[in-house]
């Protein structure tokens, strides 16, 4: 259910020509909404990587409420693996049966929205929008799509930095003065790379997302063209590349991803780590050598931090679109999701929701600090990963052609010029 970047392969399975909007939704009757306005019939929910003994008397519970509430409605509950589930979205929605209301995040939700296979709910239920951040509902509301907004807000993720205070003595940097920009951490970095050889401050490319957290321009005003080509993206990549020049970081480092990163983080190499608003119990139950020796700080960025949103989407072609929507926002709204970002660890996106004494009020205790910082990050973060970005292509080609610059094969211009060349091709031959 983490809010990871997914690979974007609906794409291929979109490209054949129009979905098959003939055929609807996965909804078990075959009548359609009713003419009275009286929710009736049922629906399909997909969720991902939720149904397990944490999440689903959660689940249980809020669609027993729902049908009660609603009598004469049925809410048929499925949860699909994390593995191949873009996958598995690119094929129900070629088909024709992707079901009612489903769980994705952006770059999913904008790439079948482009294929006309989601509901526009900015136009179909435009009084929703004061429910939620308006943030939130900004990052579900897609400018290259003419400015519909294509997912009910559900949860956000953002998190601290994390530290290895002992790492940080050893090789010569002060625990006490964490970095906080990006500027910061790559001083740092080099001081460390002076001071110990068996030890790195980054292990990992930057990502499109870090790459707006530094300042870059991503995309132009109408979400159209990418942009990150630009001087500020050409002084990001090349201050890793100065990083490389030192040996802040190896060779093998650059084909680390997140998983490996933590790894590194994990195995007291690393001494650095972005993190998220689970990651602390994580290394708490996993490294308890480095838990001790944590230090938690805010995001490094130098405009905004970085957050990622998960939502509800409502396919277009449901034939109980009216009770698809009803129970999105339900499932959406203040209430549910407070219950929910308490279990789940993670944040509301519903209006107000932060304001709970749980996001609020700090008792010391190291998770608390971690969540009520996070709940006060979210109010400054962004959703930096441009929609249109995609997760598998894009993120690949972004990451292969910076690791040329740092291997001295081509300039970090050059590198960022046939990154977004690549990219505003993609975009462009699927628009």
């Amino acid at each position: 259910m983490t809010s990871v970047r997914r690979p974007s392969t609906l794409v291929a399975g979109l490209a054949l020509g129009s979905v098959l909007m003939t055929a609807c939704g996965t909804g078990g009757d075959a009548a359609s909404d009713s003419s009275d306005g009286k929710l009736s019939g049922s629906i399909t929910f997909q969720t991902w990587n939720l149904k397990n003994e944490k999440f689903t008397p959660y689940f249980k519970d809020l669609i027993a409420a729902f049908e009660k509430d609603h009598p004469g409605t049925k809410i048929k509950w499925v949860d699909q693996p994390a593995e191949g589930y873009q996958d598995k979205l690119s094929a129900d929605a070629a088909a024709g049966s992707l079901p009612d209301v489903v769980d994705m995040g952006p770059e999913a939700a904008y790439t079948l929205a482009q294929a006309g296979v989601l509901l526009d709910i900015g136009k179909a239920d435009p009084k929703a929008e004061s429910q939620y951040l308006d943030k939130a509902w900004q990052a579900m509301t897609f400018d290259g799509l003419g400015g519909g907004t294509y997912g009910y807000p559900w949860y956000l993720n953002t998190g601290p930095s994390f530290f290895n205070k002992a790492l940080l003595t050893k090789c010569g940097l002060d625990p006490e003065k964490l970095p906080t920009t990006y500027d910061q951490l790559f001083d740092q970095a080099e001081t460390m790379a002076k001071s110990c050889s068996d030890t790195t401050m980054i292990a990992r490319m930057p990502a499109i997302e870090t790459f707006g957290e530094y300042g870059v321009p991503l995309m132009d005003a109408g979400g159209k063209k990418f942009t990150y080509n630009g001087a500020k993206g050409v002084e990001f990549v090349e201050r890793f590349r100065e990083l490389y020049a030192k040996k802040g970081f190896s060779e093998e480092q650059l084909n680390n991803l997140q998983t490996k990163e933590v790894e590194e983080f994990k195995a007291g190499r690393l001494a650095y780590l972005p993190g998220s608003s689970y990651t602390l119990n994580d290394l708490k139950e996993t490294a308890p050598d480095v838990y001790k020796n944590l230090a938690i700080g805010p995001r490094i960025n130098n405009s905004a931090p970085n957050m990622y949103i998960e939502s509800l989407v409502v396919n277009a072609t449901s034939k109980r679109q009216a009770l698809a929507t009803a129970f999105a926002k339900y499932v959406t709204g203040s209430a549910n999701q407070l219950v929910f970002a308490k279990k789940a660890s993670v944040f509301p996106s519903s209006a107000g929701s932060l304001d709970d004494a749980y996001f609020t009020e700090d008792d010391g205790d190291p998770a608390t600090v971690v969540r009520v910082e996070g709940a006060a990050q979210v109010k400054k973060a962004v959703v930096w990963w441009p929609p249109a970005f995609s997760g598998s292509a894009d993120s690949e080609t972004l990451r292969e052609q910076i690791a040329q610059a740092l291997l001295g094969k081509k300039s970090a211009q050059q590198a960022l010029d046939d990154s977004v060349t690549y990219s505003n091709e993609r975009l462009d031959a699927n628009g």
